[in-house]
Parts: C-alpha cells; sequence; structure tokens
C-alpha cells in the first residue's frame, strides 16, 4: 500500500542539521528536474516580483527568503518539516516505532519543489506551491507530470494506493486506475453531502494514521480499503472507471 499526501503549505524550519543532500532522496531519477526547479525558485525569490510570483503575501517574507539560501539551511525529516491539519492529525510523532518505520516506508508526498519525496527523507523548509508559474519551468503540476509517472509507478508496484492529495497536487500525478483510491470528505448539511476543505484535511490525515496504526493486513484492493475506512467512519465507494480512480467517499454527520 501506498499513502499519498500533499505537502503543508506552512512548513517547520529546521533549526539545527546538516543540509540538503539531493542524492540522499528518494526517487535519484527526478534529481536533475529537482534541480531545475531549486534554480529557477531561487531566481524567482531573489526578484522584485517574488511575492506575486509565488502567490504569497508580504507576510511571508521570511519564508520567501528561505528559499534563496535552500542548499545550506539545515534540512530535517519530511515529517518533521511539513505541519498543518493534515500532519497534526496523522500524528507521526504519536506512534509507535513499528508505526513509524510504517509510515516511512508507505507515506510519499508529492511536492511543486522535489517532485515526491519519502516521509523520512531529509529536506529544507521552502515556500512553493504547485499552482505556481515559475518562470523557467512554467506551471509545476504540469511541469512534474512529465517526470513523476515512472518512478511512482514503479515504488507503487501492483500495491493499492490511497490518494489523500488536494487537486492541486493530484494533477501532478494520476496513478493507473484499477489500484488506486481517491479520498473525499463530505459533511452532512440539510440532508446533502456538502465538501468541506477544513475537515477533508483532517479526515484525510486519521484516514493515514488509521491505515497505519490499524491491526491488520494493509488494505490491498478499493474495497479492502473500504472496510478499514468503516471502522471508524461512515463511508462509500465508487468503482474506478477506465479513467477514474475508485472514489472513497468518507460522510462526516
Amino acid at each position: 500500500m501506498l499513502i499519498l499526501l500533499p505537502p503543508s503549505e506552512g512548513k517547520s524550519a529546521a533549526r539545527t542539521g546538516a543540509p540538503l543532500h539531493l542524492d540522499d532522496l528518494h526517487f535519484p531519477d527526478l534529481n536533475d528536474a529537482r534541480r531545475a526547479v531549486l534554480d529557477a525558485l531561487r531566481a524567482a525569490s531573489a526578484a522584485d516580483d517574488a511575492h506575486a510570483v509565488l502567490g504569497v503575501g508580504a507576510s511571508l517574507a521570511e519564508d520567501v527568503a528561505r528559499n534563496l539560501v535552500l542548499d545550506v539551511a539545515p534540512a530535517a525529516p519530511a515529517h518533521d518539516i511539513y505541519s498543518g491539519v493534515l500532519y497534526d492529525a496523522l500524528d507521526y510523532a504519536g506512534m509507535t516505532a513499528v508505526q513509524r518505520r510504517r509510515a516511512r516506508e508507505r507515506c510519499v508526498v508529492v511536492s511543486a519543489l522535489w517532485g515526491a519525496v519519502g516521509f523520512g527523507d531529509r529536506i529544507p523548509a521552502y515556500r512553493l506551491s504547485m499552482s505556481v508559474d515559475l518562470p523557467g519551468t512554467g506551471r509545476l503540476a504540469t511541469y512534474w507530470r512529465q517526470h513523476l509517472a515512472a518512478p511512482l509507478a514503479h515504488h507503487a508496484g501492483e500495491g493499492l494506493i490511497v490518494d489523500c492529495r488536494s487537486s492541486t497536487y493530484a494533477a501532478a500525478w494520476a496513478p493507473p486506475p484499477p489500484q488506486s483510491a481517491a479520498v473525499n470528505v463530505f459533511q452532512m448539511r440539510n440532508g446533502k453531502r456538502t465538501v468541506v476543505s477544513h475537515f477533508a484535511k483532517h479526515t484525510r490525515g486519521e484516514l493515514a494514521r488509521h491505515l497505519l496504526t490499524r491491526r491488520g493486513a494493509a488494505p490491498a484492493t478499493p474495497d479492502a480499503l473500504l472496510g478499514a475506512a468503516r471502522e471508524k467512519w461512515t463511508a462509500d465507494l465508487e468503482p474506478a472507471t477506465t479513467r477514474k480512480p475508485a472514489q472513497l467517499n468518507i460522510v462526516l454527520d
């Protein structure tokens, strides 16, 4: 089982530690593409219109400044750098040693800067969204779509892919429909299902944690994933089509 996660927009910067070493990251075939994005991001972050290009406000000036020193800034495992609602709910720090190892083996974060990284890969904090049209590489979802398919498909093998990404990051790679399931979260309001962004992030994090910490074999099919989800939530499953993965729909009260 492979769990695809989005990064968090905010990052918890490491205070100490050795800097990034690209060759230590998962998916070394992406390193040339990573270097191109790193160079483009450094140039964009030094320009007068950096905040406009990166789509951030003046309050994030410190985050943008970090983009200029990514080669020397302290790096830390991805599960410590990424923070926010989903990662709080996943609660890697609260797992047992066995569960943490499982998380590092089964979780991959799809990133605008790195393309994809393993959960334990050491990276510095940065500011870059997949929706950015970066001078030198173009729109990043389109850029990474050219590079991610082969390494991620090889990494997943024939196992189930549980896609917990937001739509922005899902645009960078479409997993094979027969072996994947996208996770949707709804809330019932006035008898109708309504999409809820904040609760969707939190629930996807809870689902990832549940899949990593529950007893028994990991789900190997979308139907088995549905069974695991129903251990905690009301849920249903829309089967995959030739072009669209299965849809796991979790419905909150």
